[in-house]
């Protein structure tokens, strides 16, 4: 039985394999394309033993594996940088919950006063006043701001060339739940207070959340009185949460700003919530390249595991916060055993004081989780959506073979 294969020839080679010079191609110039597609016609083609796993493969360095065999990749989802930035975030003008020094300014009053902008090379700056001598007991301006998107879980990679810092100064790069706090989860990804150089990890959630002592992590859990601060219940050790301090003196404070700043990476899945700090020099590839993979970063700085508190539950709509406040709950507490001169009070009035309250941002990327449907085999990994495309293609070149060969 004959078939007419102009049909297939025009719908499958024309867009895809030969992209022809012109309308009327000769027979030679057919073969010689057909030749170089078909792998037992062209000699320089090599292939392993399974062939059919090579037209689109990934390498498994590329995917991730849940404790249940899946694989998954991270997706790109939300990319927050240049001059679009601010686009995407609302200004906090309230009153500081943790009863700060500070006037946290809108919009307006902030890109006024220089507190934010977008520096021409693209890269963000949010700062404290720095340029207002006050009296004392006077607020100092400062910005709070809050992303418009809210996330349940995610891959959240920080790209920051400076952190905030200096006597007094409490910075903080976060998420928060909406709803009632802290039952719907807080998780504290970037914090310190003084010129510390270890950052401090924490999570705040409702009750029933309890992080895990023997977690795979490679930092040191806070402790009150010389206990572990376990208990992430924000009502609990005066809303301390369970907090984790990274090992890493490049990981908060000026050393940090030496090498150049760095990046902070937060992942949130079912399968738990961890953090993970790079000074600049120490970035993994795989994130400068946008295909971040955590499997291959080692251990985190700290995390919390699904066994001791369900992420899904405990954490939900999570907007992104960056926010710089003065004195308060924890830089105002701590100030007289920090070492830093006088009182946090006195601190506030002079403005070269808070020359380095400032964040200097490359970017913020947020990934999603996408599992895949395929099968690890002879070190690569194919999803089976992958090969429809080549099948047909191949198909059509062996028809064709029938007719002009």
């Amino acid at each position: 039985m004959h078939y007419d294969l102009k049909p297939c020839f025009a719908v499958f080679f024309i867009p895809a394999a030969l992209a022809l010079p012109s309308f009327e191609p000769s027979t030679n110039y057919l073969r010689s394309r057909i030749h170089s597609i078909l792998p037992s016609s062209n000699p320089s083609y090599s292939f392993q033993s399974n062939p059919t796993l090579q037209p689109r493969s990934y390498s498994p360095s590329a995917l991730d594996v849940n404790p249940n065999g899946t694989t998954f990749l991270w997706l790109p989802e939300d990319e927050y940088s240049g001059s679009t930035f601010f686009d995407n975030f609302s200004f906090y003008t309230g009153a500081d919950p943790t009863h700060g020094t500070v006037n946290f300014l809108n919009a307006t009053a902030a890109f006024s006063d220089s507190l934010a902008y977008v520096q021409d090379d693209g890269i963000v700056i949010m700062k404290g006043d720095n340029t207002t001598t006050l009296d004392e007991g006077v607020n100092r301006n400062s910005v709070r701001i809050s992303s418009n998107k809210q996330y349940n879980t995610g891959l959240f990679i920080l790209d920051i060339n400076q952190a905030p810092w200096g006597c007094g100064v409490w910075p903080a790069f976060w998420t928060v739940g909406g709803g009632t706090w802290p039952l719907t989860g807080e998780i504290d990804i970037i914090e310190g207070v003084h010129d510390n150089e270890h950052n401090q990890v924490t999570w705040h959630t409702g009750p029933n959340c309890t992080l895990t002592p023997e977690g795979n992590f490679t930092g040191t859990i806070v402790q009150t009185n010389g206990v572990n601060n376990t208990s992430c219940d924000g009502d609990d050790n005066d809303n301390a949460g369970c907090g984790v301090t990274e090992w890493s003196r490049a990981s908060y404070g000026p050393f940090f700003d030496q090498q150049g700043g760095g990046v902070f990476a937060m992942k949130w899945d079912e399968n738990g919530i961890a953090v993970w700090s790079f000074y600049r020099a120490a970035i993994p590839q795989d994130i400068q390249a946008g295909s971040p993979n955590p499997s291959g970063w080692g251990d985190p700085v700290a995390a919390l595991e699904a066994g001791g508190c369900d992420p899904i539950s405990n954490f939900v709509n999570h907007s992104i916060i960056f926010d710089i406040t003065f004195c308060g709950d924890w830089a105002g507490n701590s100030y007289a055993t920090s070492g830093c001169p006088g009182t946090c009070s006195e601190q506030l009035m002079e403005p070269s004081n808070f020359d380095n309250a400032t964040w200097s941002i490359n970017f913020i990327k947020v990934f999603r989780k996408q599992l895949l449907s395929g099968q690890i085999t002879g070190g690569a990994v194919t999803a089976r959506s992958f090969l429809r495309w080549d099948a047909v293609l191949i198909l059509a070149v062996f028809a064709m073979i029938s007719v002009i060969i």
